[in-house]
């Protein structure tokens, strides 16, 4: 994989986190909350697994907070994973692997058999239900007794219809505003990494195994807390919402 001598890996991360947080301005609030709860069920020395972990925007949070802690990033983007390397390639508490989460042999890839805690954000809405509830029951045997998954990701409540109107129509009249203040969006950004002599090789790659755009679900918090329990958690239910989304931790 590329990693670019010379490329300002902190300027990708920073640039990656401003385009996040046009989708979802409340996304540090997100991952305060996050490792809040890590800390409070397994402690401040905690073996991660950061699942679907794209530039390890988790890791990093982590890092920076639990500097004993230790991360597997786990992710099958390309040009992700190439920041994600570039970002830790000298931090040996880091380990990164490729792997698809839809292939039940996934896990197999893990430098360790049971974690502390499994953490995603914004990412395994690209799954349909069927192949989530799967993943679902994988995660739980990775998490150790006592141990967290938490999942930070939309999830809409389809009992609100008029609720959920109103909050995606003035998301989106904010998002339209900050763009014509020169935000980055989804498909702009990803432009702009196609054009960096280092990320257009791995971008191009990333483009033909995932297309433009999700096309999974985003089903209730209610169902990811029920399948949850139904794969071996003890306890699920939310820590955090914001109108849109949902932060799901289930304890093993």
């Amino acid at each position: 994989m590329a990693t670019g001598v010379g490329t300002d890996w902190q300027a990708w991360q920073e640039s990656w986190d401003r385009q996040q947080e046009w989708y979802m301005p409340d996304r540090e609030e997100r991952f305060r909350v996050m490792l809040d709860m890590v800390e409070a069920l397994v402690g401040p020395r905690p073996r991660i697994l950061d699942l679907a972990c794209g530039t390890g925007s988790i890791t990093a949070r982590l890092l920076a907070r639990f500097p004993e802690a230790t991360s597997t990033g786990v992710d099958l983007d390309p040009a992700l994973l190439a920041i994600a390397e570039g970002t830790f390639a000298d931090d040996e508490r880091v380990t990164l692997r490729t792997a698809d989460l839809k292939d039940p042999d996934w896990p197999a890839k893990l430098p360790y058999d049971t974690y502390d805690a499994v953490l995603t954000a914004t990412a395994l809405h690209w799954l349909h239900s069927e192949p989530l509830a799967a993943l679902y029951g994988r995660i739980a045997e990775l998490v150790r007794d006592g141990g967290v998954f938490m999942n930070a990701d939309h999830m809409i409540d389809e009992t609100t219809p008029r609720i959920n109107a109103a909050e995606r129509a003035q998301r989106h009249r904010h998002m339209d505003q900050a763009k014509q203040d020169g935000a980055l969006d989804w498909a702009a950004w990803w432009q702009v990494a196609a054009e960096d002599p280092v990320l257009a090789g791995p971008t191009a790659r990333r483009f033909e195994i995932y297309g433009e755009h999700a096309d999974g679900d985003m089903p209730s918090a209610a169902w990811h807390a029920r399948v949850l329990r139904e794969k071996g958690f003890g306890e699920a239910r939310p820590v955090w919402c914001s109108p849109s989304d949902t932060l799901l931790l289930a304890l093993k």
